[in-house]
């Protein structure tokens, strides 16, 4: 098995990780999404311990929606910019029950995350919940390992 990718059963999750699971769930469940109702939660763990949680936020105009896991890293980092990310939890909620299937960050939210992790030279580890299994990634560039940065435009 990878080092960067774990699977776990979603019930013996401890610590930090349980935490911010509970609180990603919770923050689904106040998601804005009256169009898809697929309601998404993140909740980000900061290296100096605070927490901060946010959900996916839709607009009759889709291009105008936001996913959850961005709404909450940039408001962490707008809110608490010389603290770096640790840990993000993302849970999704539909049809009145949390998905039995694992979701992944799209691909906007994973060139977001490994921006992220290239600002404060940190990973990121993701959390990805469902009700029967729990993947963890021990750094979000292990989504996206060809990401486009800002030293492409230099050259």
């Amino acid at each position: 098995m990878s080092k960067t990718l774990q699977y776990i059963n979603s019930k013996i999750l401890t610590g930090y990780r349980k935490e911010l699971v509970e609180k990603a769930k919770s923050a689904a469940l106040k998601a804005y999404a009256p169009y898809s109702n697929f309601k998404v939660g993140a909740a980000v763990l900061m290296s100096d311990g605070q927490i901060y949680t946010a959900s996916n936020q839709e607009n009759a105009a889709f291009g105008e929606s936001i996913c959850a896991e961005r709404v909450t890293l940039l408001y962490a980092t707008a809110n608490n910019p010389d603290v770096a990310p640790k840990a993000m939890a993302i849970a999704a909620f539909k049809n009145g029950n949390f998905t039995e299937q694992i979701i992944s960050p799209c691909g906007a939210c994973r060139q977001v995350l490994a921006e992220t992790e290239k600002r404060y030279n940190s990973p990121i580890e993701l959390i990805l919940y469902s009700t029967n299994e729990s993947v963890i990634i021990s750094s979000a560039a292990d989504l996206l390992p060809l990401s486009f940065s800002y030293g492409i435009m230099e050259q």
